[in-house]
């Protein structure tokens, strides 16, 4: 195996595998970018279910408000709990993709997409719309039109909902002028500073004030996305000086038109460039990378296939390998692509086993599963990630893994080579050789700083 495919298959999709040989070199990624997504064939959430589970949960906060005993707070809990089943049928795919995709390149850059659109499950209202998000407003855009994902996502209820824009009502639209409600700027703020031209980007508080009237109007409740005149607020908005709206009755499509010209914004091209090169490359990346990233966006109109494209096959981007530390979550996938367990075995996970094999270890390492400390996703810096105590909980995860995910555990001699290939440094090949036992041994090439490294 080359060194350039090793290093490609940690930089762009969970490492290698023993069951699969990695793309061959950046056309082979290329290649698997513009194909068809073969993580489709794990099922994602279902939609029905999880509006049929987001109902009971709100109807027994309906009923313990109207009527508070033990029945009725025993039974909001019961309703709580049963919409965790959305958040662990969630990470159970993940953990069956990263182990049975030849080549995950679509979850790595879902994942990637998910923290830049940033929604966390900690409210039980949003547990089944964020997995919804990433499957339907994400993962189909991630080789796709930018604006196209932009709009999804906007408008989707686990974003509306988390911004708190659901309850946003023009002051002066029909249901503003009855209620007194008014304006909520999160979703406005976070669509310019954070999804699109970035914190220095060239907008101003009024530009912010401008779009959050435009966005009223948008609004989610337990059955998904609906658009409600009423709440909209009348006239005109201007955003970065172009006038939207003014007709006598708010329209749709001026959201949808802000939103287009938002995502072709060459400031907006400038930091999604940024953000893809600082994230698969290097915390420093070489500004030239940056540029022509930036420009291929804006000469695609912002089709993310060949702007990832261009990513994967720049020469900027491969003479910078171990510069970025696996986050807790893509270190826990590797970790699992490796020891390839059967999907059967990982299906079979209680949500007890998750807790204890992915979620608890996830956040001794320093990474909550979809719960971001803010709108701005996990921080990128390498030192965010290495620090005693993380590296720590991952010798601790490595070590009680394999006897976890496997009943027949492989000769540490063969996991290092299926595990690293020729990233394997001799050190790390010296310590699988003089294990005393083979699960010591694996966990000794899971722990090893290569590993550890994209």
């Amino acid at each position: 195996m080359r060194l350039m495919s090793a290093q490609l298959a940690a930089r762009y999709g969970y490492g290698l595998s023993p069951q699969f040989d990695p793309p061959a070199g950046a056309a082979g990624w290329i290649d698997v970018l513009g194909a068809a997504d073969p993580g489709l064939a794990f099922p994602g959430p279902d939609r029905e279910a999880a509006i049929d589970a987001m109902t009971a949960f709100l109807e027994a906060i309906r009923l313990e408000r109207r009527n508070n005993n033990a029945a009725t707070r025993r039974a909001r809990r019961n309703a709580s709990r049963a919409s965790l089943r959305f958040v662990f049928d969630g990470v159970r795919t993940a953990l069956i993709r990263a182990a049975h995709v030849p080549a995950p390149l679509h979850d790595r850059l879902t994942e990637f997409w998910q923290d830049h659109f940033t929604v966390e499950v900690t409210p039980v209202r949003l547990r089944a719309w964020v997995p919804l998000m990433t499957a339907n407003a994400i993962r189909p855009h991630v080789a796709g039109r930018f604006a196209d994902m932009l709009k999804a996502v906007v408008t989707h209820p686990a974003m509306l909902l988390y911004l708190d824009q659901a309850t946003a009502v023009g002051p002066n639209s029909p249901v503003g002028q009855r209620t007194g409600r008014g304006l909520n700027e999160n979703l406005a703020r976070e669509v310019l500073e954070l999804h699109t031209l970035g914190v220095d980007g060239p907008y101003t508080q009024e530009d912010v004030r401008q779009l959050a009237e435009l966005f009223t109007g948008l609004h989610a409740d337990h059955s998904g996305f609906r658009f409600r005149p009423n709440m909209a607020e009348p006239g005109y908005e201007t955003v970065l000086g172009v006038r939207y709206g003014a007709g006598p009755r708010a329209r749709f499509s001026d959201i949808e038109a802000v939103l287009d010209d938002l995502a072709r914004h060459p400031a907006t091209a400038l930091h999604i460039a940024r953000k893809l090169a600082v994230h698969f490359i290097s915390d420093q990346p070489d500004p030239r990378l940056i540029a022509d990233l930036a420009h291929s966006f804006r000469d695609s109109d912002g089709d993310l296939g060949v702007v990832t494209a261009v990513l994967i096959d720049h020469p900027l981007g491969q003479d910078s390998f171990g510069a970025k530390a696996k986050r807790p979550m893509d270190y826990i996938l590797s970790g699992v692509r490796a020891l390839a367990p059967p999907a059967d075995r990982l299906t079979a996970l209680s949500n007890t086993d998750l807790r204890n094999l992915f979620d608890r270890p996830m956040q001794a390492m320093g990474q909550t599963y979809r719960r971001a400390p803010g709108p701005d996703g996990w921080p990128e810096a390498t030192e965010a990630w290495i620090t005693p105590q993380g590296l720590a909980a991952r010798i601790g995860w490595a070590m009680a893994a394999p006897v976890a995910f496997r009943r027949d555990l492989p000769d540490p001699r063969e996991f290092v080579t299926t595990a690293l290939g020729p990233l394997a440094s001799e050190a790390t090949k010296l310590a699988a050789r003089a294990a005393e036992t083979r699960w010591e041994g694996i966990g000794l090439v899971l722990s090893a700083p290569e590993f550890n490294r994209r």
